[in-house]
């Protein structure tokens, strides 16, 4: 549904989430963050630098350097990350890929496709990484491939 790109962002930013709380630094590193996430380092480190010039996280140089969120930064969404490194299609987009898709002119799926992604856009608006975090740390909810 997503790009590469933005799952490993999505992933990423509950990471850190996770593992800041028992972090000495309070921040992780792109090496770990990558090896927690099952991506390729050098292409987390570029999504993590994309989502740091955005202001979806913080960014540390130096020997106790690496990543970290703010409790600002944690109550970003889904949406804003996704917006972030995919964009607005996901939103806008018809589902068939037609330009001319809408109200007035709709593709065969257009009325059926209305409803799922207003339900799918709810999720991802009203979902923080903060939230996210607490759900894994409950227990009840699990990220396998995070080791979460």
């Amino acid at each position: 549904m997503f790009s590469k790109s933005c799952e490993y962002a999505i992933k990423a930013m509950i990471y850190i989430a996770n593992n800041t709380k028992n972090s000495s630094t309070g921040k992780v590193g792109t090496k770990q963050i990558a090896k927690g996430i099952g991506a390729p380092e050098n292409f987390i480190a570029k999504i993590l630098q994309d989502l740091s010039k955005r202001k979806l996280l913080h960014s540390a140089k130096g020997p106790n350097g690496g990543f970290y969120l703010t409790e600002e930064e944690k109550q970003r969404t889904l949406s804003d990350i996704i917006k972030a490194i995919d964009g607005d299609g996901f939103y806008v987009n018809c589902l068939l890929g037609l330009k001319v898709c809408s109200e007035k002119t709709p593709c065969p799926v257009h009325h059926q496709y209305k409803e799922i992604k207003q339900k799918l856009v709810y999720i991802l608006d009203n979902n923080t990484i903060g939230q996210m975090n607490e759900k894994i740390e409950s227990g009840k909810y699990f990220l396998k491939n995070l080791g979460l």
